[in-house]
């Protein structure tokens, strides 16, 4: 028989006329019979208020208003709530009624079989017999991996909350443990007061481990996470996080009290606060901050491998022609042999700079002003610890500057530049013998630059881009002597091989005639793959003794400079080396990043010259190694090292195993710190984290696939 659409205003003219309440109903054939009952049969469609009911036949009793559904039955409602089931009885708006062998699947994600679903008052569903979970059933394997079974459940729809009766929670179809009542949120709700999945965590400090987070819902801007962590070593820790979402910004403040074994009769802990805000005109305000009661907490307890802490507020705008900031630092040393008194533990910077083009001179201009001041805690203006600096310095430091550069294009592409920049400095240093009292300083520096780029594309597509670059350079300083703290470590590479200054910071200035000399090759082929070299050096009219031998820039002319970069489909190579001109490296680099579908490797090896003025009495040489590898669409694996070529022994290790379908995430990982010193020991460290997708807002990002 031909298919019949019907258009029902009210559903059979039961139900109120307005239009936002009219049915639509489709069905293979229709039959009224008496005054009140409607008949349809036949791949029967049901549209009402944003739920839709498919079936098999529906009878409408207009006198009863009852719907009498026979399936297979599918109705889906307008939170997109899925129910399946087999006979129904259902009032005429859907939402009252009973169902049986019914099924309820929560955002495509849980699901629960019941043998009766009743639905009251269009807000609850109550099943009867259920057994819950978010695995797929795969045929001839009807166990799931996970499953709860109840005697009954109740679905708030409105607090999107579910209530478990008599709960069994099954693994494999084994029970493992036994709930009276249960709660928990639906598959929709991401945040719900209530007890989250715990982690295990066992460590040869601390021994064996569990941590049972309880999440609070304050609002729906605030939010407190509580997190009680006990091990068999005595440690006891109650972690906390608090998050508020404001009308500008955001905060969270997150802190930790324990005490242990470890550290008898000690109370240790953590206080960190993190936010950020938008203020009037375009000015961001950022705070980050952090204390810690002693120097091995954080390792002990798995937060955080840090050996310095940073505390920071700043307020920063950025636009396209200019850059303001304004910030205040604290830092706490957590290293060995490192005193807080010592250290310069309060900074404060400010950061002033504005682009812009000069009518006069053409081309771009920049100017800048920069203050500085940092604050020991020691009053002491001698080296007691032998680091080189006063123990007690203080400094101050104002600086201006300016800085230009032109292009012009002359004969046969060659591309000529004019650049210069200059500044003047005022330090202010105090408690310091060597130092103490205030001092000026001017530099400038000019240079001609000649870049000829050479542009060719191959028989088989390939592009070839070479450039020659030569940059003749001036640069002078009237200066007294300054300390200098802030240019200590200077690195010479492809980004400053042709820089005015290759200082990091100001308390050092390059100065004295010179020549940056390099040229550059860049292959991009059709196929995929792409080559980047670089190579160059520095000729200088004299050894001033500005640097030192780690740098690679001391000496008449520099090392060589070479720089290679190979990119294709996931693979990734870059090299660096720092040669003499007997070849001997000063400093040498290679990274390799390997993608594939199943698997990834990311290499590197570093070596670095020893050093006295980089403080760094004996060579550098380490290999990192991390890795992962797929299985299969569930099971993959992970590893990583550092190994300390020089000492012939690994300074960290790890290994994990993961496992991810449908419905669970299980993390499990063990990993080894091998250093030591008087307030960290070698430790290793053992996690297990099982995650329950599906509830709660744990989604998942893949189906199962059953196997034939």
């Amino acid at each position: 028989m031909r298919r019949l659409v019907l258009i029902l205003f009210a559903l059979f003219a039961a139900l109120p006329a307005h239009a936002q309440d009219r049915a639509s109903l489709i069905a293979d054939s229709l039959a009224i019979r008496g005054n009140d009952v409607l008949v349809a049969a036949g791949n029967v469609e049901v549209f009402y208020q944003g739920t839709t009911l498919q079936a098999a036949s529906v009878t409408y009793d207009r006198q009863a208003d009852t719907l009498t559904i026979t399936g297979p039955i599918r109705i889906r409602d307008k939170n997109g709530d899925v129910i399946l089931a087999d006979q129904a009885e259902l009032s005429g708006d859907l939402s009252e009624g009973i169902l049986t062998s019914a099924r309820l699947v929560l955002d495509r994600q849980l699901q629960l079989a019941a043998a009766e679903l009743i639905r009251v008052s269009g807000r609850y569903t109550a099943l009867n017999r259920v057994a819950a979970s978010s695995c797929k059933i795969c045929p001839g394997s009807p166990t799931p991996l996970w499953e709860i079974r109840a005697r009954r459940v109740v679905h708030d729809q409105q607090e999107r909350q579910l209530y478990f009766d008599h709960a069994q929670f099954r693994i494999l179809g084994l029970p493992v443990f036994y709930i009276p009542r249960l709660r928990m949120p639906d598959p929709t709700l991401t945040r719900a007061t209530g007890f989250m999945l715990p982690s295990l965590r066992s460590t040869t400090g601390l021994g064996f481990g569990i941590k049972l987070p309880y999440f609070i819902k304050i609002g729906d801007q605030r939010d407190l996470l509580l997190t009680p962590y006990v091990s068999t070593k005595g440690g006891q820790q109650l972690e906390l996080r608090y998050r508020q979402a404001l009308r500008t910004g955001e905060i969270t403040v997150s802190g930790a009290v324990a005490q242990d074994d470890l550290r008898p009769g000690q109370v240790r802990g953590y206080l960190a606060v993190q936010g950020a805000f938008d203020l009037p005109r375009d000015f961001a305000l950022t705070f980050d901050g952090i204390v810690v009661s002693d120097r091995g907490y954080l390792l002990d307890y798995g937060l955080a491998d840090l050996d310095r802490l940073e505390s920071l507020i700043a307020i920063t705008r950025t636009r396209r022609d200019e850059y303001y900031r304004a910030g205040l630092t604290a830092f706490q040393t957590l290293r060995d042999g490192e005193r807080n008194e010592t250290q310069p533990s309060l900074v404060a910077d400010l950061n002033l700079y504005r682009r812009f083009t000069p009518a006069l001179l053409g081309g771009t201009m920049g100017l800048q002003f920069d203050g500085h001041g940092h604050y020991r805690q020691s009053d002491s203006g001698v080296d007691g610890d032998g680091d080189g600096i006063a123990d007690g310095r203080d400094l101050g430091r104002l600086s201006l500057g300016a800085d230009w550069r032109r292009t012009w294009t002359g004969p046969f592409g060659v591309q000529v530049a004019a650049l210069a920049e200059a500044r003047a400095d005022v330090y202010a240093v105090g408690d310091d013998d060597a130092y103490n009292g205030t001092t000026q300083r001017t530099s400038g520096a000019a240079a001609v630059e000649f870049r000829w780029p050479l542009v060719k594309t191959g028989k088989t597509g390939a592009g070839h881009v070479i450039e020659p670059v030569l940059q003749l350079v001036t640069a002078g300083t009237r200066t007294a002597d300054v300390p200098n703290e802030d240019s200590v470590l200077v690195e010479f590479d492809e980004g400053n091989l042709f820089s005015l200054n290759r200082f990091p910071g100001a308390d050092a200035v390059e100065s004295g005639p010179r020549v940056n000399a390099g040229i550059s090759y860049l292959r991009h082929d059709p196929l995929g793959w792409t080559l980047g070299v670089t190579a160059g050096r520095v000729y200088r009219q004299a050894d001033d003794a500005q640097f030192s031998d780690a740098s690679g820039l001391s000496g008449v002319t520099s090392d060589w400079l070479l720089a290679v970069q190979v990119q294709t489909a996931g693979v990734s190579v870059t090299n660096r080396l720092l040669l003499d001109d007997d070849l001997s490296a000063a400093k040498g680099e290679v990274r390799l990043d390997f993608n594939r579908d199943r698997y990834a490797v990311a290499a590197s090896y570093v070596y670095v010259l020893a050093d006295l003025a980089e403080n760094r009495p004996e060579d550098t040489q380490e290999l990192v190694l991390d890795g992962g590898y797929d299985l299969n669409a569930a099971w993959s694996t992970s590893l990583s090292t550092r190994y300390d070529l020089i000492a012939d022994r690994a300074s960290r290790a790890g290994v994990g195993v993961s496992f991810r379908n449908e419905c669970i995430n299980l993390n499990l990982s063990l990993s080894r710190r091998y250093t030591s010193s008087t307030t960290v020991q070698p430790t290793t460290d053992f996690g297990l984290s099982v995650e329950f997708l599906g509830i709660g807002g744990n989604s998942a990002q893949m189906a199962r696939q059953c196997r034939r």
